[in-house]
């Protein structure tokens, strides 16, 4: 009679033992990313939360009726203006401080979600950022609620949300893959040029403006899951939020395979937005090849 052994059953690990290792492999690639990268997932968490709280801020000084800017500035176009450079000063802000370049600033789901696609960023990495994205950018509008109480709710204001024109989501999907499209063809080309990759914070923020500006009254303009889901969730407004959720990561996505195919993937250096400090990095990073004789 033939052993187990001789039948070769016993060199056959079993089923729940591949299961078991799987598990614990898994576990211990998140834990290892959280004990050496929490910082920067805090960091993006602070920073969106930040540029939520700026936000919502600006909206009720310049939206809410009983605002005295308001009552000053009777113009939409000059307000969405004002409220544009706030916005666009706060992202550059939030880009250039000490968090925003350690962390990378990346502020946006589809952003991180698209360095992710072009190899720059570890899968736990991602998913953390985007974890700490959502939370950190829902804790600014909370905490915004706090400091402004029933006004944040006002029709005019409604936490800040990025909603459609009334019965234009169709439009509103498309503007949001432009404006995400363009963003990160800027971000790619910019960041990666040894010339001026110093300055992407600042035409980040000068986009951002333009867009409140111009594009706002088409989508709302956010570029943002995470963003978008922050002013919902406390307004729970639901309705558009698809748009957001799908739009933008297209976007951003679509301008990454334009990018690598004009370009190839050797010239994705990093997935920072500000690389110029002495910040560490935490991404699959070749940025000190950009800045050689040869780039």
């Amino acid at each position: 009679m033939q052993t187990a052994e001789q039948n070769g059953i016993a060199h056959q690990p079993a089923a729940g033992a591949d299961k078991h290792v799987a598990r614990r492999t898994w576990f211990a690639g998140a834990m290892l990313a959280v004990t050496s990268h929490w910082p920067e997932y805090l960091m993006e968490a602070a920073c969106l939360g930040l540029f939520m709280l700026s936000a919502c801020s600006f909206t009720v000084l310049l939206q809410h009726p009983g605002s005295v800017l308001r009552q000053m500035l009777p113009s939409a176009f000059l307000r969405r203006l004002l409220t544009g450079v706030a916005m666009g000063l706060t992202a550059i802000a939030l880009i250039y401080s000490p968090w925003g370049k350690q962390s990378g600033a990346h502020l946006n789901p589809s952003v991180t979600l698209t360095f992710l696609r072009l190899g720059k960023v570890e899968p736990w990495d991602a998913t953390f950022y985007v974890v700490a994205q959502f939370i950190g950018g829902t804790l600014g509008v909370l905490v915004s609620a706090l400091i402004w109480g029933e006004a944040i709710a006002h029709e005019n204001v409604r936490y800040a949300a990025t909603t459609p024109a009334s019965g234009r989501t169709g439009v509103a999907f498309i503007a949001e893959v432009v404006i995400s499209f363009l963003m990160m063809t800027m971000v790619l080309n910019v960041s990666n040029s040894a010339r001026i990759a110093r300055f992407t914070g600042v035409i980040a923020g000068a986009l951002v403006a333009t867009y409140i500006t111009l594009e706002s009254p088409l989508s709302g303009m956010s570029m943002s899951p995470a963003r978008s889901f922050a002013s919902a969730a406390p307004g729970r407004l639901w309705d558009s939020l698809w748009i957001y959720f799908t739009a933008p990561p297209l976007g951003m996505m679509l301008a990454a395979y334009v990018y690598l195919w004009l370009r190839g993937r050797h010239a994705v250096f990093c997935a920072k937005l500000h690389h110029h400090n002495d910040k560490r990095c935490i991404f699959r990073c070749n940025y000190q090849a950009l800045l050689t004789p040869s780039h």
